[in-house]
């Protein structure tokens, strides 16, 4: 019995105001808080509420057959528990159907797992407080910040208790195999491995609305058909996308809402199709293959590696002076320095940074508040440099 499984990232950064040079050791207001508050209300309204709302419509109407997955970054919690906590109600209303899983992720949203281990399992860990206050789970499934993935970050979560853990299904890591199956990481004892078939999540997340596209208009018919077409090929379909897919990426005048309200009914015609989350996909499937991922893949860019946020020398020098700071957080007992080196390490500082061309420097530019990568480095330095003046006179030095 072939199985759908939906999984969606939700995540609000933390955006920063204009720091200029001036105000390094005057004033350490980083944040922009008006408009992450702006940012945050328009989503909500456009996404976050009509969508969970639709899906709590269809696990009802469905009774329990229409099942997925979530998770929700440290910064998104923050923001709504701020400026909108009935989003927040509204995900633990999905979570008391059953029918919802929450993953486990970085807190800060970061790329710690590259940089330090210590910082990254901690991370790691105060997310699971979280999942387990808000919503009463213990995640049983380890999603990393933007899918980042390899043979050690598996190893990791394997060594914390998880069960699963996602990944992107990159061609040359796949080669000749599918990412319709599940698998067993290389070098992990236990853990599974499922990976993303971004070709079918892809045609949700960014092609939907695209006229030029040969698919469009994308019915849900139709998608479910594709997706009846791996019976036989395959044990389950992972749609991972970020959940702002829904009325922010793609509007509702595009027909994404109507769509989604139509695809269970459409893939489940067929009897022999369910919808699992990413632990009961895990749970039923066996491993069919050990996949191997020396190095990291994501699922950002074409390049699908880290590029998106280390390529250029900008990123790899606030990266490093970010880092350098560790050791001396790791000193102070001050929750409201704490607070900022947590925010300061949110990946999208540092995507905001990339400087590619053409069709992903596109993507970048849409999702930066900054004119160009050069404002948005100098600006995150500045604000990084009072931080280290702050610890360091924390620390009396």
């Amino acid at each position: 019995m072939p199985s759908v499984c939906f999984y969606f990232q939700v995540h609000q950064p933390w955006r920063l105001r204009e720091f200029r040079f001036f105000d390094i050791g005057v004033d350490n207001d980083y944040e922009d808080v008006e408009k992450n508050k702006a940012v945050l209300r328009k989503v909500a309204e456009k996404c976050y509420l009509p969508m969970n709302a639709l899906l709590l419509e269809l696990i009802e109407r469905h009774q329990g057959r229409f099942r997925l997955s979530f998770s929700l970054t440290g910064s998104f919690i923050d923001q709504c528990e701020a400026y909108a906590p009935e989003v927040l109600e509204s995900f633990k209303a999905l979570a008391r159907t059953g029918c919802v899983e929450f993953l486990d992720e970085t807190d800060s949203h970061s790329l710690a797992c590259i940089f330090n281990d210590e910082e990254f399992r901690a991370q790691v860990a105060a997310h699971r407080v979280r999942m387990e206050t808000l919503f009463g789970q213990k995640p049983r499934a380890f999603r990393n910040t933007e899918l980042v993935y390899s043979n050690a970050i598996a190893r990791v979560a394997e060594d914390m208790g998880y069960d699963v853990v996602l990944a992107e299904g990159v061609d040359s890591v796949l080669d000749w195999r599918t990412p319709d199956f599940v698998y067993h990481p290389e070098g992990c004892g236990r853990i599974k491995l499922l990976m993303k078939n971004y070709k079918l999540s892809d045609d949700i997340a960014f092609r939907f609305s695209d006229r030029s596209w040969e698919g469009y208009p994308l019915m849900a018919e139709t998608f479910a058909g594709w997706l009846h077409g791996i019976k036989g090929q395959g044990d389950v379909v992972n749609l991972f996308m970020d959940y702002e897919t829904f009325g922010e990426h793609q509007w509702a005048d595009t027909g994404i809402f109507d769509f989604m309200r139509a695809l269970p009914d459409c893939v489940l015609a067929d009897p022999d199709f369910d919808f699992l989350t990413v632990s009961e996909a895990a749970d039923r499937y066996p491993a069919r293959d050990w996949i191997d991922v020396p190095y990291y893949t994501s699922w950002a860019d074409a390049e699908r590696d880290l590029s998106a946020w280390i390529s250029n020398d900008m990123q790899k020098d606030a990266f490093r002076a970010l880092y350098e700071c560790q050791i001396l957080a790791a000193q102070v007992d001050d929750p409201e320095l704490l607070e900022d080196w947590q925010h300061l390490q949110c990946s999208d500082h540092f995507y905001y940074m990339c400087s590619k061309s053409a069709g992903d420097g596109d993507v970048h530019k849409y999702f930066s508040p900054y004119k160009t990568p050069a404002d948005a480095y100098v600006n995150f330095m500045n604000v990084l440099a009072d931080f280290r003046i702050r610890l360091m006179a924390k620390l009396g030095r």
